[in-house]
């Protein structure tokens, strides 16, 4: 094969590598794509939420940059090639970092979420890149006449691209206010005593078997606690409850708010249910709860807050079991600790001195 076919298929393949990580990046859509792409790789690096919208940006619009600029000949060797080998070096040191002090789990983040690579599988594509770039550097003639300005241009272009494909927006909530159609999740609690119409004084008996009710319902729940979640849902933190954390558009949190509904259904003193939404498609939510077959009470919150709800590392759909505000059971993702029907009914059963051991 001619030198001049192999340096092409060269330049095409590293191209290739640089543009499909760099789309990968930002799949299914940009904003939602990069915002994981910070919470789940750059937060565990030391980012801060100031920075790493910028970072993610610029770091992404660099790959589109050299995957562009491999092509082109302008500075090829003095710049392009021992930029992109610098960068994927850089790559692999904090992979195998991450391999030595956290083992070979999770996902990269190389090809986003559409791509799952582990660590070790990231860092061979690194070393095989790099080996073929040194292999294009040795093969590649000296750069002759070069435009400095084409190449600064590409490089600012793609970087500018990603900031206004994916624009960094300040937090928001968006509150939704149940419906009438769904009061009878909101599980308002109300003290049996404040219902009754008293006309004469209450006997000295009578005062002691309220005493003695209240005790028995004290000694039989945990004592209350501030879950943090008031702020979403008043009331939440006093009695059972049951939080999910879900995105419109996934499969697996619609299944499992199916089998939610499905639950309540056959037991009168299933707990209250709601919702937290990634605010990720909105205009699927009615979709959403047509599948479940029910509307829960729900709040939409922005994509960055909703992944730092959700807690470090865990994934959706995350379902917790609260009482009295204290947490006794989170299920999330679709792996080992995914959503159980069957276990949570026996869960929900039983009294707290059960939970408590």
């Amino acid at each position: 094969m001619k030198k001049e076919n192999i340096i092409w298929i060269l330049r095409l393949i590293i191209s290739a590598l640089f543009i499909v990580s760099a789309v990968a990046k930002l799949y299914p859509s940009p904003y939602f794509a990069i915002s994981t792409f910070e919470v789940k790789q750059l937060y565990p690096l030391g980012f801060s939420e100031s920075i790493a919208p910028y970072f993610s940006r610029i770091l992404i619009g660099i790959e589109f940059a050299l995957g562009i600029s491999i092509l082109l000949k302008d500075y090829l060797k003095k710049i392009t090639i021992p930029a992109t080998i610098l960068l994927l070096a850089v790559f692999v040191i904090h992979l195998s970092y991450t391999t030595f002090v956290s083992g070979n789990a999770g996902n990269c983040g190389c090809f986003g979420e559409l791509l799952p690579m582990t660590p070790v599988e990231a860092i061979i594509k690194n070393i095989i890149a790099i080996g073929l770039l040194v292999w294009l550097f040795k093969l590649a003639p000296a750069d002759g006449k070069s435009n400095f300005w084409l190449l600064k241009s590409v490089g600012l272009g793609c970087v500018l691209a990603l900031f206004m494909l994916a624009p960094i927006r300040p937090v928001a909530e968006v509150i939704e206010e149940p419906t009438s159609e769904v009061q009878e999740n909101l599980g308002v609690v109300v003290d049996s005593t404040s219902l009754l119409t008293i006309e004469e004084p209450i006997t000295t008996t009578a005062k002691d078997t309220i005493k003695k009710i209240e005790e028995k319902k004290t000694e039989d729940a945990p004592k209350k606690a501030k879950s943090g979640y008031e702020k979403y849902f008043s009331g939440i933190d006093t009695d059972k409850k049951i939080l999910c954390y879900f995105v419109p558009g996934c499969d697996h949190c619609m299944d499992t708010a199916k089998e939610l509904n499905e639950m309540r259904k056959k037991d009168k003193n299933f707990p209250p249910v709601f919702v937290i939404f990634m605010n990720e498609e909105p205009e699927k939510i009615p979709t959403f709860f047509e599948f479940a077959g029910t509307k829960f009470p729900y709040k939409m919150i922005d994509v960055i807050p909703f992944w730092t709800e959700l807690g470090t590392g865990r994934d959706t759909p995350g379902v917790k079991y609260l009482w009295n505000g204290n947490e006794f059971k989170y299920y999330d993702g679709i792996s080992d600790n995914k959503f159980n029907s069957t276990e949570f009914k026996k869960l929900i059963k039983k009294p707290y001195s059960e939970l408590k051991k």
